[in-house]
């Protein structure tokens, strides 16, 4: 089967190609959830460049196991986006990952500038995880209601890996009453 490409509306009001697919999903829908996905994608890319800015910047006492957690948490966040993208073309789809459309596009607040104690920085990054972990539930939710139970699915890796960070991130600034 040749691979044909179509013009597909994206978030950001450019066209974008979509592509033949045997997917079953029907086409209406497949549209809507690269939509969805690439969304995500900016959001998650985004989150992604925050929290290594917060490992490269991070001071305190504890700066050495912050660090370490930020580096692995960006990497978490590096394979969620890949799985987003990937899972986008795999649709018929485009994944648009560029650092202009994830800036023009992520609904991930900016970083404070002025955030390098410790305490600052771990609340910030739990702020914007909470954030993206609750977009994320929304997104299973979309998918499940677009009929595809696979990024459904996707969306529940993300949402609990998410949840899990936020958590590692909470021990750090939470204290029991």
């Amino acid at each position: 089967m040749a691979t044909k490409a179509a013009t597909q509306p994206t978030h950001n009001g450019a066209a974008l190609k979509t592509f033949s697919t045997r997917n079953d999903l029907p086409a209406d829908a497949r549209q809507k959830l690269i939509k969805l996905l690439n969304q995500q994608l900016a959001d998650t890319t985004d989150l992604r460049t925050q929290t290594k800015h917060a490992h490269w910047n991070v001071k305190g006492p504890n700066f050495i196991a912050l660090h370490k957690l930020f580096d692995e948490l960006a990497e978490q966040l590096s394979e969620f986006a890949d799985e987003i993208a990937e899972r986008a073309t795999a649709l018929g789809g485009v994944a648009t990952g560029t650092a202009r459309v994830v800036a023009a596009n992520s609904r991930v607040p900016e970083f404070p500038a002025d955030a390098f104690d410790w305490k600052a920085v771990v609340t910030a990054l739990a702020d914007r995880y909470a954030n993206l972990a609750k977009s994320s539930r929304e997104a299973i939710d979309a998918s499940d209601d677009l009929g595809d139970k696979n990024t459904a699915d996707l969306f529940t890796e993300v949402s609990r890996g998410l949840d899990k960070s936020l958590w590692f991130l909470e021990a750090h600034i939470t204290h029991s009453e």
